[in-house]
């Protein structure tokens, strides 16, 4: 039988090697090379989309540029579940990378929450943990924290730092 210290250390260090490729209808100066990232299963796309815009940026001209968001194989990608759960959902049968397509166009308003800024991510991600300390543990650990607990798990998180 697997020990919960193993499956906590995959889940938490897991990473999914991932390909971003531009969608073919937008329109560029040049072809767009695809970008290739290992992304941590316990992150969100929001948090790695600066280093994707600022990729495809080099070969599009600002005035085709506008919100961006994620589609695997027709199905919009929503910022507010973590990576690991959307590969697992989607993709998990598929063979590596995970092929992302990038959009900057068309943003699929009946499909997607947009995303007003990285605030928006880090409050959703600590009411994620509220909740599941609410099931878990009573409320218990996450009423121990302080404020500066609370931000250094979410800097945590969103630099990567495990």
């Amino acid at each position: 039988m697997t020990d919960d210290k193993d499956v906590l250390r995959d889940v938490w260090f897991g990473r999914i090697p991932t390909c971003f490729t531009l969608y073919q209808d937008e329109i560029t100066e040049r072809e767009a090379e695809p970008y290739y990232l290992l992304l941590p299963r316990v992150s969100y796309l929001t948090l790695v989309t600066d280093k994707v815009k600022k990729h495809f940026q080099k070969v599009m001209r600002q005035e085709d540029i506008s919100e961006i968001w994620f589609e695997y194989e027709g199905t919009p990608l929503k910022w507010h579940y973590p990576i690991g759960l959307l590969f697992d959902l989607l993709a998990s049968s598929s063979a590596l990378p995970w092929n992302i397509i990038v959009h900057f166009k068309s943003f699929p308003e009946k499909d997607l929450l947009h995303c007003p800024s990285k605030d928006a991510v880090e409050a959703h991600f600590m009411s994620c943990v509220k909740e599941a300390d609410a099931l878990k543990h009573k409320s218990q650990v996450i009423n121990e924290m302080q404020k500066k607990d609370h931000k250094q798990l979410w800097m945590g998180l969103q630099n990567d730092n495990n």
